[in-house]
């Protein structure tokens, strides 16, 4: 239809392109448990594409749930990208609260995977058995020595990237 005041529907993956495009050289800085680390725009959002391939790789369905309990790193910023741009949808966990609320959230929502940093992984760990609907558990290196559980649902990002 002519007259309408842009030519593309707006959505995420043209935001996304232009933040990459236009800011590629900023720097992000973000803290782990142990360090402060840093990288590009342009880094990070080559790393969020391939975040959104590890859904794909995972077998998520396109219209799954994916949910997060992470800290604010650079790591969860591209997962608030990847999941939307690649037709998920984001379930952001809050991990203030308690353990009940958090298995009826996560059932309700029938979360498919669960993106956890690896310094929270044990208060989540303990609820796993409890949701069904949970076939991945993605744990995000935060810098914690916190021991990964020995169980084909959890994978560490980095081995699948």
């Amino acid at each position: 239809m002519q007259g309408l005041m842009q030519d593309y529907p707006l959505t995420l993956p043209p935001v996304f392109d232009r933040f990459e495009r236009l800011y590629g050289h900023k720097q992000i800085v973000w803290s782990t448990v142990s360090e402060r680390r840093r990288s590009t725009i342009a880094e990070w959002a080559d790393r969020a594409r391939r975040m959104g391939g590890v859904l794909d790789l995972l077998g998520v369905p396109a219209e799954g749930r994916v949910g997060t309990f992470a800290w604010n790193t650079a790591d969860h910023l591209a997962l608030y990208w990847a999941i939307p741009c690649t037709g998920r949808v984001l379930h952001t966990l809050n991990i203030r609260l308690f353990p009940e609320q958090l298995t009826y959230i996560v059932n309700h929502a029938e979360d498919d995977v669960v993106f956890v940093d690896r310094s929270l992984l044990g208060a989540f760990w303990k609820l796993v058995g409890e949701m069904p609907t949970v076939r991945h558990v993605v744990v995000l290196d935060d810098g914690a020595p916190t021991e990964l559980p020995d169980d084909p649902r959890v994978h560490r990002l980095e081995d699948l990237l």
